[in-house]
């Protein structure tokens, strides 16, 4: 299936906001701090901040990405879109767009420590949870690109 990718619309709020309340819903060590209505309200201010790169596939929007200058913010895939290159796709784009990538996931997380590593980020730091609004351990990660991928542009 064809995946295309494109700047979030307002519009796509929704949508958006529906995959984070689904990710946490999904995650039993993940903590409920948000409603479904405040997760819109939240993707709606990254979209307004043109933070947010979404991936369509068929048609529909199954997954974004939003980064706010090297810092990857925040990427999801719908659950059933998963394993399917979305997310593959669109940590792509960002790492065409920068030198470097910095981003954080939580370290009951393995799943996402093993797609970053996959794509060639490295661990930077743990932390014990103090630092995030979950209260959770998290892990930083690095990427950089390599002088042959400079090469290769």
């Amino acid at each position: 299936m064809t995946l295309v990718l494109r700047a979030a619309r307002s519009t796509d709020a929704g949508k958006l906001g529906a995959m984070i309340s689904e990710a946490v819903a999904a995650n039993a060590w993940k903590p409920k701090l948000h409603s479904a209505a405040q997760d819109v309200a939240h993707m709606g201010d990254l979209i307004d901040r043109g933070w947010v790169t979404v991936c369509e596939s068929g048609g529909d929007v199954a997954g974004f990405l939003a980064l706010d200058g090297a810092e990857v913010h925040s990427l999801y895939v719908i659950g059933k879109r998963q394993n399917a290159g979305i997310g593959s796709a669109l940590i792509g784009h960002a790492k065409a767009r920068v030198q470097r990538l910095q981003l954080w996931t939580f370290q009951a997380n393995a799943g996402a420590q093993r797609f970053y590593q996959r794509h060639g980020f490295s661990e930077a730091e743990r932390t014990d949870g103090t630092r995030n609004e979950e209260g959770l351990p998290d892990i930083s990660y690095v990427w950089t690109r390599s002088l042959k991928e400079n090469d290769d542009g």
